[in-house]
């Protein structure tokens, strides 16, 4: 494996999965002759056959390159707790044996993951407050209070005496995002005058034009499905999305429903947001084992396997093997979540499934009303925070090549001097000389489980 070690007067960027694709964060940065770990996500692959089965395997970026220098890793910083920031860390974190740096809802979800690895007591987590500033080896560093589809996600600000990086992880510009603070570019735009050398930035729907639709507006348009409804309901989405979940927990009210959460993951996650403060008070739920007693039009479910996962409920409600809920003809499937590349035909199978039984569905691209929103920028989002941060450099990451490619046209647009665009494994020099050297780091893929 190749070895590269940073000197006192480089700032280098070394993304070893997250850039060339969507998901599987690991970004390296290096400055001093040590190494600041962001991010250490997983993704699913394609569906793979394992005898009849259909399993998904879970990959995460090789971090052989960090492991065979973790004397060099002075620590790991984790944005928010989304499964392609933080799932690969209770897996790896023996081959880094370095501190942890988060704030208090992921360190939350990091700490029951850590005790199903059984490395609670062996992993030293620094739980730091939103918008802290503080250091790891020779970076100075700060949480950027930003918004996105989970609580407390934040972009860092990484300053050295080489240059300064601000490093947005993912987000969005949203005004009322149901659980936490509103958007405000009044931090942002104090970053001007810290002379950002570079803005390494979200790039995931950096081809939708206009700007992204707000949590607070997908609540009014489930509202305004769910209330129609005479049967019962079960909503797919993803279960980090606390916001969503606090927004379905208010409509089963405003409905005379009744909440049930149906998955292990859904379960956590929400008690997770109770240890943590967001959970709304007065928002009840009703217990799994009992939904099925309760009247059709009484029933308001959400349910994982919103990508047609093969063990998750969705899945076994579409077979008939959910023990706590049958579904009948005229009953609605509603899928509040997005279609992640690479799993159109396993959500196929799941929706054809439902509809040969009469169970009606109902996707995003079903209807006008925006039952699901995203959680990262659009162009307009991008080009006004190229306009608050103004860099002089521009790094798209998180996304595939199109995307990419898009991010930087937009801040070309934006008048930010120099845009640097490259793969996995690609070094991008932001000290002295600034430039891109290609494959500079053998960039691959792992498999960590199968589910």
């Amino acid at each position: 494996m190749e070895q590269l070690m940073p000197m006192q007067n480089d700032l280098w960027f070394l993304p070893l999965g997250g850039t060339g694709e969507i998901g599987m964060n690991l970004n390296l940065y290096g400055h001093d002759g040590q190494w600041l770990m962001v991010d250490c996500g997983v993704s699913f692959n394609e569906p793979i056959e394992a005898g009849s089965e259909r399993t998904h395997e879970l990959v995460c970026a090789d971090p052989d390159f960090i492991a065979q220098q973790r004397s060099r890793l002075a620590g790991i910083v984790i944005t928010h707790a989304h499964e392609d920031h933080i799932g690969a860390l209770p897996f790896l974190w023996r081959r880094f044996q370095a501190p942890v740096y988060t704030t208090p809802f992921t360190a939350e979800i990091l700490r029951r993951k850590l005790a199903q690895v059984g490395l609670l007591e062996d992993v030293t987590i620094h739980e730091l407050p939103m918008g802290s500033r503080f250091s790891v080896g020779p970076f100075e560093l700060q949480w950027i209070t930003l918004t996105h589809s989970i609580p407390e996600p934040s972009g860092l600000m990484i300053e050295t005496p080489a240059g300064n990086v601000f490093h947005t992880g993912d987000w969005k510009i949203d005004h009322n995002p149901v659980i936490g603070d509103k958007f405000s570019p009044a931090v942002l735009s104090t970053l001007r005058s810290r002379d950002v050398t570079a803005m390494v930035c979200d790039s995931t729907n950096a081809l939708k034009t206009g700007h992204s639709v707000s949590e607070g507006d997908c609540y009014e348009a489930l509202l305004e499905v769910i209330s129609q409804e005479q049967g019962r309901v079960v909503v797919g989405c993803f279960s980090s999305n606390i916001a969503r979940l606090v927004s379905l927990a208010r409509i089963a009210q405003a409905t005379g429903r009744y909440l049930c959460l149906l998955g292990r993951s859904l379960q956590n996650m929400v008690s997770a947001a109770k240890a943590s403060g967001y959970w709304p008070a007065g928002l009840p739920m009703v217990d799994s084992a009992h939904v099925g007693y309760l009247p059709a039009h009484e029933v308001l479910a959400v349910a994982t396997g919103s990508q047609g996962e093969p063990r998750a409920m969705l899945n076994r409600m579409a077979h008939g093997n959910c023990f706590d809920l049958t579904l009948e003809k005229g009953d609605l499937v509603l899928f509040s979540a997005m279609i992640i590349p690479g799993n159109e035909a396993s959500i196929e199978r799941l929706v054809a499934s439902f509809k040969a039984q009469g169970i009606r569905t109902l996707q995003s691209h079903d209807t006008e009303l925006p039952i699901h929103v995203s959680g990262h920028p659009y162009q307009a989002e991008l080009a006004n925070m190229y306009d608050w941060v103004r860099p002089q450099v521009a790094i798209p990451t998180h996304g595939e090549a199109a995307h990419m490619a898009a991010n930087a046209r937009i801040a070309k647009e934006a008048h930010v001097p120099r845009q640097l665009t490259g793969l996995n494994g690609d070094l991008f020099v932001l000290g002295q000389e600034i430039g891109v050297r290609k494959k500079a780091v053998t960039a691959k893929r792992i498999a960590l489980a199968r589910n």
